[in-house]
């Protein structure tokens, strides 16, 4: 029996980020419509060709996106809020991704446990006209290219609404989606693709067994269609839905063998015979290539079971970067046990291909012994550190502990203002803020004269700080590429590749560190420019660090130990920083942690135990910190309710949220559990360009003081401002403060 091989989506940026240039120059006035239209198809051409070329049986398309793929679904679908219907076009479709003046954003959060970030529908009647011309247009272009290999890739209904904020019943909402799904179906089976793949990863949650109904009914309705349907399922295994998902009336189900229990499921239950398993051995959220082994033993156990397969990866490849055949300064034994996204689909079908030859000799493979001794060659020259295996097996309870409880230790912090302000860390890097670095790379300037000009990018922001009225500064963090890549480069254990970007929303794209070996700090990372910041300013300069959490979140990790170590080793590091900023004079320290709630796993029973190890490396790392240095953490796109014990114990004295997206409801999660520290008010979208007035941060802010004594709450924008303009920057910190200072002064005359 023929093995076929199949790709579930592909990185749509472009290999050299063809697409954040081509967004930035059509905001900016340089790139028309033709343009930018121009170069999305480019690229998606190229993607295709390399798909094709490696030997892909089926190829998902339709995952082309001028900013974010669930977006482009709300649009198609009709889901248009009435705040934009006044637009048309991409003016309406940027609308919706980035806001315009006086009308804000739709909320952005992350992708299941990804580090991709996607745009939350909304959905109330009435809604728009359905038009699904693009999505037609895409698949049309694929065929020309690909002939019957193109698989339209759809994002399910069920998906949708459950990732949406509904503003009617599920139910009739579902109705009213699968009438437009059934019309999407009957126009693809016209142009006369062979089948259509339907993504569902709401499948893995943990609750799926309630929504039972709702997706029988839809699957019956969708399959009557006849054009033949394959399931998609990823990011963790099916659960207790599994034996009732496989008899849906579908062509095919794919499941993640790379994640969760699906294995197991295989095992207990069995398989329909009247359906293709796709299987996803190939992990697409990492970038090592196949552990052969590992790998055998699964395919041959699923083999046992049914050997009507496809083979793909575990999920779509946007997750990692290109091609890692680019890293060529890489160290030769780490180089070769990478995979990008060239490489996963040459082991998708290397195994497919080797699979169908002989299915018994598959572990004697020529290529599988080669990428086995690679393992063992990288094995010998991975960086082993005894001094922090020691430090962590000698840790206690103790270490992580503060050296009093939050409100005896408040009365010894910093006395500021009612209604603090500050900001959550960066400013605007500018071309010219840029350009240094390339040229210390490049050896054109010393790093004298680097920081020489650093120093004087930090001289000018305290100084635009003061003049703005903020009460706590920060020094900008000019000399940093990015929040995880800046730490890591300070660290051992980490590496960091030269094009290995992946997309983190729209424009922003990403370049994640790998980490390799054991972690540990050798010299001071930040206190060189806290002191410069500090020293020019009488008002508390923050030093800026980023958590562990969110190093490991952000970063390719290690699979021969557990995440957890890989946190407690950066903890370690990140301590000792916050005692040497202690010893330089740092106030106060802000911990970042943007991503401990996107590593929750997606099944509830299975929280306590990442959150245990997540909470403890934070305090690790805070846990040094004197009773007198007040510790911030700031945390964005997260859900707080279900997680606030947990919160909690984080003992951070300053909480600062990402707010004015979510319709306040992050800040109500806080309040209504009776949050007791104090808690950064996040009063204006940092990802939109407008411009926020004094009179709409005002309103944020009361509503906070509504439901917050006023002597807990900070007033900051709800993210770093490194992506921002200077020219939308300044205005909209002097419209904060001036906001702050009008409730400020409400407050002493009452």
């Amino acid at each position: 029996m023929t093995i076929q091989t199949a790709t579930l989506g592909y990185p749509r940026i472009g290999k050299n980020r063809e697409l954040k240039k081509a967004l930035e120059a059509f905001w900016n006035g340089k790139y028309n419509q033709e343009n930018l239209l121009q170069t999305v198809q480019e690229i998606e051409l190229a993607n295709w060709q390399t798909q094709l070329k490696a030997g892909i049986d089926r190829i998902g398309v339709g995952d082309t996106s001028f900013y974010d793929p669930v977006l482009d679904w709300s649009v198609r679908l009709g889901l248009i809020p009435q705040r934009y219907q006044a637009f048309t076009g991409l003016e309406q479709y940027f609308a919706m991704a980035r806001g315009k003046e006086g009308i804000p954003a739709l909320e952005m959060t992350k992708w299941f446990d990804t580090n991709y970030h996607y745009l939350v529908p909304e959905m109330s009647q009435p809604l728009q006209a359905a038009d699904f011309s693009d999505f037609l247009g895409i698949i049309g272009r694929a065929q020309r290219v690909l002939g019957d290999r193109a698989v339209p890739m759809v994002l399910g209904p069920l998906t949708l609404l459950r990732l949406s904020r509904l503003q009617m019943n599920l139910e009739e909402a579902l109705s009213c989606l699968v009438e437009r799904y059934l019309i999407l179906l009957a126009e693809l089976k016209n142009l006369g693709v062979v089948e259509v793949q339907i993504h569902e990863p709401a499948l893995v949650f943990g609750d799926t067994n309630n929504f039972r109904e709702l997706y029988e009914s839809t699957f019956d309705a969708l399959c009557q269609v006849g054009l033949p349907i394959y399931l998609v399922t990823y990011f963790d295994d099916l659960g207790a839905a599994y034996p009732w998902v496989v008899t849906l009336p579908v062509a095919g189900i794919s499941l993640d063998f790379t994640r969760g229990q699906n294995l197991a499921l295989l095992q207990q239950y069995g398989f329909p015979r009247d359906k293709q398993l796709g299987v996803g051995i190939v992990d697409a959220r990492n970038i090592w290539k196949i552990c052969p082994e590992p790998v055998v033993s699964t395919l041959a156990a699923i083999q046992g079971i049914t050997t009507n397969i496809r083979l793909h990866p575990s999920a779509s490849l946007q997750f990692v970067p290109y091609d890692a055949a680019r890293e060529v300064k890489l160290p030769e034994p780490l180089r070769r046990v990478l995979s990008f996204a060239e490489q996963k689909l040459d082991e998708v079908v290397l195994l497919a291909q080797t699979l169908q030859e002989s299915p018994k000799a598959l572990a004697q493979h020529p290529q599988l012994a080669e990428i086995e001794a690679q393992w063992q060659a990288f094995k010998e020259f991975r960086p082993v550190n005894p001094v922090v295996q020691q430090r962590l097996r000698n840790l206690t309870v103790n270490d992580l502990e503060r050296a009093m409880p939050y409100k005896q230790r408040r009365q010894l912090q910093p006395t500021l203002p009612l209604f603090p302000t500050t900001t959550i860390g960066s400013f605007p890097q500018t071309p010219e803020v840029r350009q240094l670095r390339v040229k210390l790379k490049r050896g054109e300037i010393t790093l004298a004269e680097y920081q020489a000009a650093i120093d004087a990018e930090i001289a000018k922001c305290i100084r635009l700080q003061e003049e703005i009225g903020l009460d706590v500064l920060v020094h900008g963090e000019f000399e940093r590429t990015d929040m995880v890549e800046f730490f890591g480069q300070k660290l051992t254990g980490f590496v960091f590749t030269e094009h290995g970007w992946v997309q983190s929303y729209g424009s922003r794209c990403v370049r994640p560190p790998i980490i390799y070996g054991d972690v540990a700090r050798t010299e001071p990372m930040t206190v060189r420019e806290f002191k410069v910041a500090q020293s020019l300013t009488q008002k508390i300069v923050k030093g800026m660090l980023t958590g562990p959490v969110t190093m490991i979140n952000w970063s390719f990790t290690r699979t021969d130990i557990p995440r957890s170590e890989q946190a407690m080793q950066i903890a370690l590091a990140l301590r000792d920083e916050v005692a040497d900023l202690e010893a330089a004079g740092a106030k106060i320290i802000q911990i970042d942690e943007p991503a401990l709630r996107e590593g929750l796993p997606l099944k509830p029973e299975r929280w306590q135990e990442y959150l245990a190890w997540a909470v403890d490396a934070f305090r690790l790392a805070a846990g040094v910190a004197k009773p007198e240095t007040q510790i911030h953490t700031h945390m964005c796109y997260s859900e707080f309710g279900d997680i606030i014990q947990h919160i909690e114990r984080l003992d951070a004295d300053v909480l600062s949220i990402e707010n004015s997206r979510s319709n306040n409801e992050t800040l109500f999660e806080i309040t209504d559990a009776g949050y007791q520290q104090q808690v950064g008010n996040g009063v204006y979208d940092v990802h939109s360009p407008a411009v926020p007035t004094v009179e709409q941060m005002v309103q944020q802010l009361e509503t906070a003081i509504a439901h917050l004594p006023s002597d807990q709450i900070w007033v900051n924008p709800d993210c770093g401002l490194k992506t921002r303009r200077w020219e939308e920057v300044i205005p909209s910190l002097k419209n904060m403060v001036a906001a702050a200072q009008q409730l400020r002064g409400a407050r002493l005359t009452n």
